[in-house]
């Protein structure tokens, strides 16, 4: 957009950019207004009950979920879909704490195992009761069960479009 807010002229070759239609336009901000909001929510929520952000909670529920309540530091920042430095920064932070600690992998030399503590369990068992509660009350408390299937199928439907149909894409937690 230019500063009057109309398209600019066409490229060269005259197909230029699909502009969003008013209506899409709208949507897009309101989604994007929502999604902000909502993980401010869930982080000052999740804060104040645990003193810690949403990224953290969702690494323990990772490894809560996982078998021996342990997976290797890659595969967390591939579903985390952080890059592994940053992942690295949080597991330090939250060894810090004693909720997980670092393993070496047995099979790989190289790799590393973050295990989640029976401290961490117990912040996780402690904190999950108020974390639900949040994300009913601003999600699906206000929507109706014919919303709430709509929504999943949307989020389905945009989720596969983003997944990456190559191991050779440049995605951030695969760095």
């Amino acid at each position: 957009m230019n500063r009057a807010g109309t398209p600019p002229e066409a490229d060269e070759d005259g197909r230029g950019p699909r502009w969003l239609s008013d209506d899409e336009q709208r949507v897009w901000r309101a989604y994007i207004h929502a999604t902000r909001l909502f993980e401010d929510h869930l982080d000052r929520q999740l804060q104040r009950d645990a003193g810690m952000p949403h990224l953290y909670y969702g690494l323990l529920v990772q490894l809560s979920q996982a078998p021996g309540r342990q997976r290797r530091m890659t595969e967390l920042a591939i579903d985390a879909k952080i890059t592994r430095s940053r992942l690295s920064h949080a597991v330090a932070r939250l060894e810090q704490r004693g909720w997980i600690r670092r393993e070496n992998c047995p099979s790989d030399k190289r790799g590393q195992i973050a295990v989640l503590t029976d401290a961490g369990f117990d912040v996780l068992r402690r904190t999950a009761p108020g974390h639900v509660e949040a994300v009913r009350q601003v999600m699906f408390d206000r929507l109706s069960a014919e919303q709430v299937g709509q929504l999943g199928e949307i989020m389905r439907i945009v989720a596969e479009g983003l997944q990456p149909q190559d191991s050779a894409a440049d995605l951030p937690w695969l760095r």
